[in-house]
């Protein structure tokens, strides 16, 4: 299987960021919209920031779709979704009132804090997370590790055993999550340091 990691161009936000960080992994990457080079990909990042539903929507007007889901669930190729890339491996979403990718026993809500002085939506910053089970994409990451935040949904996650991260922030949340080839964080590991680079190595090396 080719080993090259394709970054999904679907309009989404935060690509080049993701890029810059794997340039100076020196990972052999690249981002594409084409539905050949994700086919043709030993794994694939799903990125993104911004609205659910203009996300589903641009990954169908792309025909991306259809190529998603035979490598994820037929040739079971690792893929990592960061931020709105792992809410939309959700079933469904509040943000637009639509249906994401479905490969997660899971829905997208919104943050609603009682405390809105100390709480603030959008979650921004950094928070720590609890892994809940072990993972090769834990590896060499303490308990204790914090990562950057930035989002104002959130998973609810129906089959605890796919959590494999949570974290505090007024109430517990759903930050990581893994089912078999599929991964998915709530943060963004290439703004998060030591601890990010650590996690896209783990997921490099699967």
């Amino acid at each position: 299987m080719p080993q090259k990691l394709t970054i999904v161009d679907y309009g989404m936000g935060n690509l080049n960021s993701v890029k810059r960080v794997l340039d100076r992994m020196r990972v052999d990457s690249i981002i594409s919209s084409r539905p050949t080079d994700i086919a043709n990909s030993g794994k694939i990042i799903l990125p993104g920031v911004g609205h659910f539903g203009k996300a589903m929507h641009n990954l169908q007007e792309l025909n991306l779709l259809d190529v998603l889901h035979e490598a994820v669930r037929v040739a079971n190729k690792p893929i990592l979704g960061i931020c709105l890339g792992m809410q939309l491996m959700a079933k469904r979403s509040e943000e637009g009132n639509v249906e994401g990718l479905g490969w997660i026993d899971a829905e997208v809500i919104r943050f609603r804090v009682a405390d809105k002085l100390k709480y603030k939506i959008p979650h921004m910053g950094w928070n720590q997370v609890s892994i809940k089970k072990n993972s090769p994409l834990m590896e060499n990451i303490s308990g204790l590790s914090e990562f950057y935040f930035v989002h104002s949904y959130r998973l609810k996650v129906n089959d605890e055993s796919d959590i494999l991260n949570e974290t505090e922030y007024e109430e517990t949340f759903p930050s990581a999550i893994e089912r078999g080839n599929i991964f998915g964080v709530q943060y963004h590991p290439e703004k998060s340091h030591d601890a990010g680079i650590q996690l896209l190595k783990n997921f490099i090396k699967l």
